[in-house]
């Protein structure tokens, strides 16, 4: 049997090998992951359809691969004893007994039910199946309560994805299935990303003194392909604004150790994320997408925002789901485990897909501002910089007092959105953020 690379994701039309986890006379089980893919800005595993023993690799680390393209041939077990060359059987010490058909006596040992199968031989196969899902989904499916075994995956070859599990504990609603779209665009080479603007070929940097170079990540050549596409598609205009966030920090400040006591944080990011939730509900057209083809907007009726976390690989962008319908405490639980889950790339690429809008916040690191490019196909996005103690008239007392002023910057289409648009946006969301309880309220 000939194992073939399932399909990858949306658009997702190669991946590199980087690593190979079987090697040629390996016994393989259905579910057990045989290769790691850098893509999409994340590692993924390709499990077995099935079972038998591994006659040829076809692919090492390094290789680039593409949907359809063979990776492994997979003999049958009988089929590999009957080949194997008997004296390397006897120099590994196998049985050849072990290899017969089984007698009209002995029932076949995928018949066994209660016994133990005698020493040598493998397991039936109900017994040794591989549950194919991520260390971390089961660390889930543990907490929720779970059978793992139990649940049907909607991942890549039927892997199981923390979705699932959450739906089969009664979490959320299943996902309902995108709308039909025009076939994607097959992945044009990193230099043809920008149409009609070929790129001028490179002088020899060596004439000026010692040059080195090294190949470019999987992430760092998925975040060039997105960004030369957005760059190409998007006609951007960013609008700043600020918000007082004094009273939000003290809120803050307070509920801190009660997140602390539970196992998380309780960040900024996560009041951002219920406030933003709650401005794409009043202003639907910054949670909707352009479709030029059919001159149509594409309103969603979900809120799934995506979140720029800093990883030693790059920039990756996992996805909250259904913000508007959490509580800030369960945000920022959610938002610690997928930022510790991208910093381990650990995420799966379902785990980075479907977003409607997103978020970057570099206040930790610094800066006053900066104009974050539009994550196509989405129409939006809100850049936050280092909040700063500046003096603020306050017109009652007639005096300046100190206030903690956060700068925030939002680029949106302009194709779609309008500047008098994006600027009632942006005061809406200062509106929510400088009033806490009445966030809360909301």
């Amino acid at each position: 049997m000939e194992l073939r690379l399932p399909e990858l994701g949306d658009n997702v039309s190669a991946a590199t090998v980087v690593g190979v986890l079987v090697k040629e006379g390996d016994q393989v089980v259905p579910g057990q992951p045989l290769l790691e893919l850098e893509t999409d800005k994340a590692v993924m595993e390709v499990p077995a359809e099935a079972g038998g023993v591994v006659r040829r690799v076809l692919v090492k680390v390094g290789d680039e691969v593409r949907p359809g393209e063979p990776f492994l041939e997979l003999a049958a077990e009988e089929e590999a004893s009957r080949t194997a060359p008997s004296g390397k059987a006897a120099a590994q010490g196998a049985r050849p007994e072990a290899a017969a058909p089984p007698s009209p006596q002995a029932p076949a040992r995928e018949e066994r039910t209660g016994e133990a199968p005698p020493p040598g031989v493998p397991a039936p196969a109900e017994e040794r199946r591989l549950v194919p899902a991520a260390p971390s989904v089961r660390r889930l499916a543990r907490e929720l309560g779970v059978e793992i075994r139990e649940v049907r995956g909607t991942g890549l070859a039927g892997r199981i994805t923390a979705e699932d599990v959450r739906r089969a504990a009664g979490l959320g609603a299943p996902v309902a299935p995108a709308p039909q779209r025009a076939p994607a665009v097959p992945e044009a080479p990193l230099e043809a990303q920008a149409p009609g603007y070929p790129a001028p070929r490179l002088p020899d940097f060596s004439r000026w003194g010692p040059v080195r170079t090294e190949p470019m990540s999987g992430v760092r050549k998925a975040t060039l392909r997105a960004m030369a596409q957005a760059w190409a598609q998007v006609p951007m205009v960013t609008h700043f604004d600020e918000a007082d966030i004094t009273e939000l920090e003290a809120l803050r400040r307070r509920y801190a150790p009660r997140a602390e006591e539970r196992g998380f944080r309780l960040t900024l990011t996560a009041f951002l994320l219920k406030a933003l939730a709650l401005t794409l509900r009043a202003f639907p057209k910054f949670n909707a997408s352009i479709d030029p083809e059919r001159a149509e907007v594409i309103y969603k009726d979900y809120v799934h925002i995506g979140v720029a976390v800093d990883t030693p690989f790059g920039l990756l962008v996992p996805v909250i789901r259904d913000v508007d319908q959490k509580g800030v405490l369960r945000l920022a639980r959610e938002l610690q485990a997928v930022s510790e889950r991208a910093r381990e790339r650990k995420l799966a690429p379902e785990e980075m897909q479907g977003g409607s809008f997103s978020l970057s916040n570099l206040g930790g690191i610094g800066g006053s501002g900066f104009t974050p490019i539009v994550n196509w196909p989405e129409v939006a996005i809100l850049g936050v910089s280092r909040s700063q103690t500046k003096p603020v008239w306050d017109a009652e007392k007639e005096a300046f007092v100190p206030r903690l002023v956060m700068p925030f910057s939002l680029t949106y289409d302009h194709r779609l959105i309008d500047g008098a648009e994006a600027a009632r946006f942006c005061r809406h969301l200062a509106g929510l953020l400088e009033d806490p309880l009445g966030l809360a309220l909301e």
